[in-house]
């Protein structure tokens, strides 16, 4: 084996530090010359362990003893067998990690104190006060000499005086079945809490619930609530204008209210007390209408469409309204159904105001005209326009409550006429009478602006024929005629003529087109049949008409109906 000098040779008896458990003179066994050595000259550990029986625990501390021995500071210097590239051991480290004074081995001889081991302590290094900071964090805190305040197994923010959870059967093998809180508990409701004495006036002056002090100090801050409240409402109501006042007082401007100002309120001014409302009831209906006073005898004009239900039913009640609503039973003095006209006569009324008859034939298109009437038995009411057109042909066929089969020739009016304003008075600018209101289209309910009302001038003759007679009389010339209208002509078709009359005479036959009666251009049977109507009876008329692609002209002498 090698020796820590590198000579080869046997191994020598290793001796041990006094005070070692293992004797002196133990003998060693013989180690394998084979056992290999570390780099620094030591034996392997192998080398311990391969010790013969009855010397191995001498043997090893025996041979720790020399490795120990060779470890002490200087002897690697003097080692000639010891790595040359391994570090030297500072002095300072080996003070501190170093064995004390008289120890070889890796521990004390057993059962010497280490303070009374031979030779003295080698100084030792001086701890330094640990850094403040470091204090603080790691430090115990001040007043506590516990070296354990808390426990080391107890995780940050747990109680340690918290009672312990109870142990959770879940995690116990052996646990047996129980009832626990169920998983969302009831609320309950807290205890009622009993009212307390009422504190009064009395008690608060005589049994002195509230000191004087307090008292005191509750009116003068209610005091000052009351004034701050006071002087805000009076900031307040400075920046705001007031929303009430009691000294505004409303009155009309003066002025002379009557005279009329304007056409239409002068002309309403002078014929609304001419105008009257006519009433119809009987046992099953009712119906309203207008008319205009004629004569100063109670002599009323209106329309036979109005005074049909009454002239049909003989229980039917027939009263006139005038303008200061006065009643007055009327009787039918003649209707015509072939012009849409009737007279109607009121006895015993005295101071009658008569309206004033124009000419209709003088009319202009856009002059300005007022409709009076009763309007869904809104009596006296004024509408105003002006004439949208002249000579226009308006059939008016029998309904319900009407024997009216008339064709007219209207005064065409934008004036709203609506029913109810039948046998009212059209009025022009100068407070004349010029036309009848009769009719008007009111596909709504209510006027569009197109109302229609017989010529005055056409209404007169009749009139007077029913005033004097009862009846009214017209010409005819006994045809039967449709409007036609196509590539060839245009005009009134003949589709039956009366054998010898008028017609016959003149030599018209039918499917002959008339295109003209007089001086009036024929488009339509409409037309034909006003035509007619206003020619004078006895008096011949040329008349044009078209017959297989030629025009021809005939005389024909209307003669009057039966």
């Amino acid at each position: 084996m090698t020796d820590r000098n590198g000579d080869s040779g046997p191994d020598t008896p290793d001796t041990t530090s006094p005070g070692s458990a293992t004797p002196p003179t133990a003998p060693t066994a013989p180690t394998s010359p084979t056992a290999p050595t570390s780099p620094t000259g030591r034996a392997d550990n192998q080398h311990s362990r391969e010790a013969g029986p009855g010397g191995g625990a001498a043997d090893r501390d025996s041979t720790w003893a020399q490795r120990d021995a060779d470890d002490t500071p200087g002897s690697h210097a003097s080692a000639p067998g010891r790595n040359p590239r391994q570090e030297p051991v500072p002095a300072g480290a080996a003070a501190v990690f170093g064995r004390p004074e008289g120890v070889s081995g890796s521990f004390a001889p057993g059962g010497v104190p280490t303070g009374t081991l031979s030779g003295a302590r080698r100084p030792q290094p001086v701890v330094a006060d640990p850094h403040p900071v470091l204090r603080e964090a790691f430090g115990r805190p001040e007043g506590t000499s516990d070296p354990m305040p808390r426990d080391p197994d107890a995780r940050f923010g747990d109680d340690d005086d918290a009672p312990a959870s109870p142990p959770d059967p879940w995690r116990d093998p052996d646990s047996v079945a129980s009832l626990d809180d169920p998983a969302l508990a009831a609320p309950r409701a807290p205890e009622p809490t009993a009212a307390g004495p009422k504190v009064g006036v009395r008690s608060l002056l005589f049994d002195r619930a509230i000191t004087w002090q307090a008292l005191v100090v509750l009116g003068v801050g209610a005091l000052l609530i009351g004034l701050v409240g006071g002087l805000i409402g009076r900031l307040t109501a400075e920046v705001s204008a007031p929303l009430f006042s009691d000294s505004v007082h409303l009155s009309g401007s003066g002025g002379d209210n009557s005279s009329p100002r304007g056409s239409v309120a002068r002309v309403a001014r002078a014929v609304e007390k001419s105008v009257v409302s006519v009433d119809v009831r009987s046992a099953n209906a009712f119906g309203t209408g207008s008319g205009v006073v004629i004569d100063k005898n109670g002599y009323i004009v209106t329309n036979n469409h109005v005074v049909s239900m009454a002239a049909n039913d003989r229980s039917a009640k027939l009263e006139v309204v005038f303008y200061d609503r006065t009643r007055v039973p009327a009787r039918i003095v003649g209707r015509d159904i072939r012009t849409d006209l009737a007279v109607i006569k009121v006895d015993s009324v005295s101071n009658l105001t008569v309206a004033s008859l124009g000419d209709s034939s003088a009319l202009q298109i856009g002059e300005e005209v007022v409709a009076f009437g009763s309007p869904l038995g809104l009596d006296r009411t004024v509408t105003s326009g002006i004439v949208s057109a002249v000579n226009r042909p308006v059939p008016l066929r029998p309904d319900a409550t009407s024997d009216t089969d008339a064709v007219i020739d209207a005064i065409q009016t934008d004036a709203a006429i609506n029913p109810g304003n039948s046998g009212g008075p059209l009025v022009d600018d100068r407070a004349k009478v010029i036309g009848i209101n009769t009719a008007g289209l009111v596909p709504g309910g209510g006027s569009i602006g197109l109302g229609f009302a017989i010529p005055i001038n056409e209404a007169i003759p009749v009139v007077e024929s029913l005033i004097r007679d009862g009846r009214a009389v017209h010409a005819q010339i006994g045809v039967n005629a449709s409007s036609v209208r196509n590539d060839r002509v245009l005009g009134a078709l003949v589709r039956n003529v009366v054998a010898g009359g008028p017609a016959a005479a003149a030599g018209l036959r039918e499917n002959d087109v008339i295109t003209q009666f007089g001086d009036r251009p024929i488009e339509s049977a409409d037309e034909l049949t006003v035509a007619v109507q206003n020619s004078a009876i006895g008096k011949s008329v040329p008349v044009t008409y078209w017959r297989d692609g030629r025009t021809f002209t005939t005389s024909v002498r209307p003669a009057a109906d039966s």
